[in-house]
């Protein structure tokens, strides 16, 4: 059996779509050999890395995400520890500390360092200032975790050794690049979605804003398809989905759950036409 290396995209709540990818890897008896993530990928790849199967994500997820109340729980775990923090950089509307909210929605699994994992994992960030991508693979996993997911305008940067992050998608929304050469066969999910016409609604600023952001990511992924491609490149239907409808999990499971045999069919294809080749 040839080895494989597994890229989850970015795209918020529509990122619960690669629970389906674990689950399919899981029947297909595949343990990756290295897994890449941006944003929510990053998250998911966290989970697998960890040596959670798809089925404990996807009970955690319903679990965690399902109920209003254990969100306000978490939410509540979340909140700022005083009044002084609140004020340290200022009071900011609508930015959340991501550190604090996934401290309190990350599952135990996860350890908080990548030395730990029983995968290599590769994360996206943004250096906001240093005007780059950085890629975390070592040190302190959490601290990445919530820099490749600190979307902008709804949490604050990320501070990690004295640099300032942002979201990891901004610059690299499929990171199947950084997995590349690593393994005999590359899988790659693409959850960023694109804006879809709401009947007798206009866009708001805030669905103007992610919108010009999947639109942006989108030119970026093509660009980079344009030079390299993984073998095997799967887009589940998500693009009704907002990328903070986490409360959705159940809806975009059962929207997007067609990709669990997508990619089970896409590996057989790739093993078929690689045993022709060769």
């Amino acid at each position: 059996m040839p080895s494989f290396a597994i890229a989850f995209g970015g795209g918020g709540a529509r990122g619960l779509a690669h629970i389906h990818v674990i689950e399919a890897l899981d029947e297909l008896g595949i343990r990756p050999v290295a897994i890449s993530g941006s944003s929510i990928g990053a998250i998911m790849g966290a989970g697998m890395a960890s040596g959670m199967s798809g089925r404990e994500i996807r009970d955690y997820a319903h679990a965690i995400l399902g109920r209003s109340t254990s969100i306000a729980s978490r939410m509540w775990q979340a909140r700022p520890e005083s009044f002084a923090e609140v004020l340290q950089d200022g009071i900011r509307v609508s930015q959340f500390n991501i550190q604090r909210i996934l401290k309190a929605f990350l599952p135990p699994q996860i350890p908080d360092r990548f030395e730990t994992l029983t995968i290599p994992l590769k994360v996206t960030g943004t250096d906001y200032y240093g005007h780059r991508m950085t890629v975390f693979e070592s040190g302190d996993l959490r601290s990445a975790l919530a820099a490749s997911a600190a979307i902008p305008a709804v949490f604050r940067p990320v501070v990690r050794d004295g640099v300032t992050y942002i979201d990891g998608g901004i610059y690299n929304p499929v990171p199947f690049d950084l997995v590349t050469g690593e393994a005999d066969i590359v899988i790659a999910i693409d959850v960023v979605g694109a804006p879809e016409v709401i009947q007798h609604a206009r866009p708001n600023s805030l669905d103007l804003m992610f919108g010009a952001t999947q639109l942006m990511m989108q030119s970026i992924t093509s660009g980079k398809l344009r030079y390299a491609s993984p073998d095997l490149l799967l887009r589940p239907p998500v693009s009704r989905f907002r990328a903070l409808d986490f409360m959705k999990v159940a809806a975009v499971l059962k929207e997007t759950a067609a990709l669990k045999d997508d990619l089970k069919r896409g590996v057989e294809q790739v093993l078929a036409e690689r045993a022709e080749a060769g």
